[in-house]
């Protein structure tokens, strides 16, 4: 089975716009969004509550996986269609997330606080995987 959204023509930045108006909907407050050298949009990060949130947009690893996956047409393995598919990703997961904030078995604080950024730029996940997990880790 070929990786989720790969055959999208969606572009990024549509993909984004939907992204925050979901987020928005949530409580979110205000957006950045960031370009690699290419002028493709590699990240996403909103505010809410005081605390800023970096979202994850990995898309060297959908380039990877396109490259890869024998069932993806070649057409479809460059850079360009990485971005795409990795943002229609994010949308989904994002779209999940919300179904969890609005049937109130979450609150979006929790669900995306492995995102939530330190004065230093850096997600509570990186500054704890930087640590090896101890934060976490029993012992």
């Amino acid at each position: 089975m070929a990786i989720l959204n790969y055959t999208t023509s969606i572009a990024t930045e549509k993909t984004a716009v939907e992204i925050q108006k979901k987020l928005v909907a949530a409580g979110a407050q205000a957006f950045m969004s960031e370009y690699d050298e290419n002028g493709v949009m590699c990240a996403m990060s909103f505010k809410i509550n005081n605390l800023y949130f970096n979202l994850p947009i990995r898309i060297e690893g959908v380039y990877n996986t396109l490259q890869q996956d024998s069932k993806v047409p070649r057409r479809l393995k460059n850079y360009e269609q990485a971005a795409r598919v990795a943002w229609r990703i994010l949308k989904n997961w994002i779209e999940a997330q919300i179904a969890f904030i609005e049937s109130e078995q979450a609150e979006l604080e929790q669900l995306f606080f492995p995102y939530v950024q330190n004065q230093n730029g850096k997600t509570l996940y990186e500054t704890i995987k930087e640590n090896g997990f101890k934060q976490i880790t029993s012992g």
